[in-house]
């Protein structure tokens, strides 16, 4: 079995319940090719990095699973037909330093985030807030 992460992007105009399904869509789909899906994290909305489709945000997940090699054709096939997926990549880990990060990267998923116990600072007005954006590549 190798070690596999799966982030895809949805479409941002789904509802709530229509992209929970499509998230659980997409994980049978992993688990009808005899994988085992170690955690999934949903990332939320994001701003892409460029337009795609004519949309300006997605809603990401990243998806650890160990599968056989051949199911991966399978699993990407899906994901190009579905009209809901933005874009979608695939990354494999092979070597042992990669697998170590592997599950390193999904115990952390595990956890829930603790807010930090320091209090904020006010934000200045004339600061520009910064725009978090991210490229994906299509597999």
């Amino acid at each position: 079995m190798n070690h596999y992460e799966l982030l895809f992007i949805l479409k941002p105009t789904l509802t709530d319940e229509e992209t929970k399904a499509q998230i659980a869509k997409i994980q049978d789909n992993i688990t009808a090719q005899d994988a085992k899906i170690v955690t999934t994290n949903d990332m939320g909305m994001r701003k892409l990095a460029y337009p795609v489709e004519k949309n300006e945000r997605g809603y990401y997940t990243v998806v650890y699973f160990q599968a056989p090699g051949s199911a991966i054709a399978e699993v990407e096939r899906l994901l190009r037909i579905d009209e809901d997926v933005l874009k979608f990549m695939t990354v494999k880990f092979t070597n042992k330093k990669e697998i170590a990060q592997f599950f390193k990267l999904a115990e952390g998923k595990k956890e829930t985030p603790k807010a930090p116990a320091t209090k904020e600072e006010p934000k200045s007005e004339d600061a520009p807030e910064s725009n978090e954006t991210e490229a994906t590549q299509e597999a």
